[in-house]
């Protein structure tokens, strides 16, 4: 069974549908990330899943429960690590990972979480003396001490610098290894494109585009080929091409959805002219690309 089941998920503020019928599920062992812009229903989503949020209509199954009626036992197998959470500030980081510790049956070693999650150093300050980078590795802690099966993460890189966020990302990598199941909501779409297995992407409560980010990328926007024209030739003595062709002078761009095949037709041709192809690039779209076109489409 999938770890996460979401069938017509539906939910009302005041007559306005934060969430309208929202369909998808989570496969266990894998990242499966929630993207949308604010006010989209990824919030209102989530904390249905974790069981802080009543729905209003649909089917909703997280590791076989209810959410809304799991208690004890649900939320034992779970972690959670919000976008923000309030700490015991006089609490030092070890004493304080040590307590969530105790709330579940089968800990992990808050030693271990604390190194693995770049906090060594600090495992004896008091939490009112963190960073912001130093609390956010903290709620990273907090969630995995419990060992849960299902991890929810929420902007978990917030306030982080580079180093940091690959060092969460190889952090979310290994758990993947190990057989965690996570359900990330991020804004940052380098983040999902490299940690997700699958997403989805809402928009104004409801899904509009759902797979894995290569399968979306491929779906969602052409490739640019761009090159210069050789010195002497003309535009109308290029091979022919699969995608749509521009020319602002010497410089060319070609949008195509067969790179590969449209690069070995202009290498080949330039090769047997016994030329080069100055400026030759190829720019493949993101994740980010896809998703702005998605979210775009209402709003623009």
């Amino acid at each position: 069974m999938s770890a996460v089941i979401v069938e017509e998920l539906s939910k009302d503020y005041a007559g306005v549908k934060a969430v309208d019928h929202v369909s998808f599920t989570v496969e266990r062992g894998e990242v499966f990330a929630l993207l949308g812009p604010n006010g989209a229903g990824k919030t209102t989503t989530v904390e249905i899943l974790e069981g802080h949020r009543r729905r209003d209509a649909g089917h909703v199954s997280v590791l076989g429960f209810d959410p809304a009626t799991g208690g004890r036992g649900y939320r034992e197998r779970i972690g959670i690590v919000l976008q923000e959470a309030g700490f015991e500030e006089e609490f030092s980081v070890f004493e304080l990972v040590r307590l969530y510790a105790g709330f579940y049956p089968h800990p992990r070693d808050p030693d271990d979480v604390i190194e693995q999650t770049g906090l060594k150093d600090k495992r004896d300050a008091r939490v009112r003396t963190l960073s912001g980078g130093q609390r956010r590795r903290l709620d990273l802690a907090l969630g995995l001490v419990g060992c849960p099966e299902l991890l929810f993460l929420d902007e978990p890189t917030t306030g982080f610098d580079p180093s940091a966020r690959h060092h969460a990302w190889e952090l979310i990598d290994g758990l993947r290894s190990s057989g965690t199941t996570i359900l990330l909501t991020t804004h940052y779409m380098d983040e999902a494109q490299h940690l997700a297995d699958r997403v989805a992407v809402l928009r104004a409560g409801s899904v509009v585009a759902s797979g894995a980010p290569d399968t979306l990328i491929a779906a969602g926007r052409a490739s640019v080929l761009s090159f210069r024209l050789p010195e002497g030739t003309a535009f109308a003595e290029l091979p022919a091409l699969t995608g749509r062709l521009e020319a602002h002078g010497a410089a060319v761009s070609l949008e195509t959805v067969e790179p590969a095949r449209d690069m070995h037709a202009l290498t080949g041709w330039a090769l047997e002219r016994g030329t080069e192809l100055a400026s030759l690039a190829l720019a493949r779209p993101s994740l980010e690309d896809v998703y702005l076109d998605l979210v775009n489409e209402v709003t623009s």
